[in-house]
């Protein structure tokens, strides 16, 4: 789909030259994302909204790591009876520790799409405004292009932007 994107565009662009000067720009947005002074903010959110609970979920895995040791090295001295009670909590320890793991994943996942979402925006806006104060005809991004001159890349204005604005 984007190589048909990127002819479609390119073939729009050869087919232009002839009859105006056409302005583009280029913006690699993964190197925006990195750069951005927004994403560090992003980043120390995360951290204190499930440092914590990440902290925990480690935990939990080396108590059951231990539970499961000491399961194995008790167990010449262990009953039947005391063996399928052992097993059978700790089969509902780990049933419980993989819904914690699996419900933090989630919330994580959730959360970062939500924050990278918020930001993709904002670096929209920011581009679509350098586009309009230097009078640009075509913004694209990098992962759509297979070649570009430097002097097409504005993803520096882009990033320099991002630093002057406010979260």
């Amino acid at each position: 789909m984007k190589t048909k994107i990127a002819l479609f565009l390119g073939l729009m662009f050869v087919a232009n030259v002839g009859f105006a000067d056409i302005k583009v720009g280029v913006i690699n947005m993964n190197a925006v994302l990195e750069q951005a002074p927004q994403m560090e903010k992003v980043k120390k959110r995360f951290d204190q909204k499930f440092g914590a609970r990440g902290k925990l979920l480690e935990s939990q895995q080396k108590e059951l790591q231990n539970l499961d040791e000491k399961m194995a090295k008790d167990a010449s001295v262990m009953s039947d009876t005391e063996k399928r009670n052992a097993a059978k909590d700790f089969q509902n320890k780990v049933r419980d520790f993989k819904k914690s793991q699996q419900e933090f994943n989630e919330d994580i996942n959730a959360n970062r799409n939500e924050e990278l979402g918020k930001l993709q925006r904002r670096i929209v806006e920011v581009a679509s405004g350098i586009a309009k104060d230097e009078e640009y005809d075509l913004l694209l991004l990098s992962d759509v292009v297979v070649y570009k001159k430097e002097t097409f890349d504005i993803t520096a204005q882009v990033v320099k932007k991002l630093s002057t604005m406010p979260e």
